[in-house]
């Protein structure tokens, strides 16, 4: 079985987030990029389970970017990827990111593709339906179990007030979430090994973006707490009726 992972480069969760050049750019000095946890803890580390259940399985790895993201695909063959393919491309726009994976896709021949349910910095969750469009495959998003059997994929994924559970022929696209599979850490053999596992680039293919940036906008500051004596309740209540905000 052949499975293409998609691997996208973000922001460390403690990063100090600011914008350059009048909010229209992410001021990167100073920050950490990691591989993004939806990607690296569900599915690339899934796919890695599914192959060590199945030696002959074949786990390759793509992403859409510049230079600046080959520490974080080496991390990810670290991890256990066989192959990597990076699109030399700085884009952030869900439709061409996902046109140029979809022709790697096509011509990979890949029995399973998988995605995290979102990157955590734009939080689009756009990348993995728009695959299966591209590519004219089933779709089965947000999963937090995959099983392999008989050439079916057997995927559960919570839906409202219970879990559904999907028999789906392969090939197919999966989104996945928590649940999916436990994080795994790099060990030396693997980090070693990377530095001399394939990793081809790829010009991108001619494809118009379908959106552009206009700004970013930091959330406003959190107002301060206004801190109530116990021996005046009826402060408090005069409080909640005059300056609370309801959301």
């Amino acid at each position: 079985m052949k499975i293409l992972v998609c691997i996208s480069k973000t922001p460390d969760t403690t990063a100090k987030i600011a914008f350059t050049d009048n909010n229209t750019k992410f001021a990167q000095e100073g920050v950490q990029w990691i591989i993004n946890p939806y990607d690296e803890w569900y599915a690339l580390v899934r796919a890695l389970e599914l192959k060590e259940a199945n030696a002959s399985g074949t786990i390759h790895l793509v992403t859409v970017g510049d230079i600046s993201v080959e520490p974080i695909i080496r991390k990810a063959l670290a991890l256990g990827g066989e192959e990597a393919f990076r699109v030399n491309s700085d884009s952030h726009d869900s439709y061409f990111i996902a046109s140029q994976i979809a022709a790697i896709a096509k011509e990979g021949n890949y029995d399973l593709i998988l995605t995290g349910k979102e990157t955590i910095d734009y939080n689009g969750a756009s990348i993995g339906g728009m695959l299966a469009e591209l590519l004219d495959l089933p779709y089965v998003s947000l999963a937090t179990k995959l099983d392999i059997t008989e050439g079916n994929a057997i995927v559960n994924r919570e839906i409202e007030g219970g879990e559904e559970t999907n028999k789906v022929a392969l090939p197919l696209v999966i989104s996945c979430q928590k649940g999916m599979a436990e994080q795994r850490i790099p060990n030396m053999k693997g980090i070693m090994g990377a530095r001399t596992k394939p990793l081809k680039v790829i010009e991108p293919l001619a494809t118009d973006a379908l959106t552009s940036l206009v700004s970013f906008d930091l959330p406003p500051a959190k107002a301060g707490v206004h801190l109530v004596s116990p021996e005046t309740p009826e402060e408090l209540v005069r409080l909640l009726h005059e300056e609370a905000k309801v959301f």
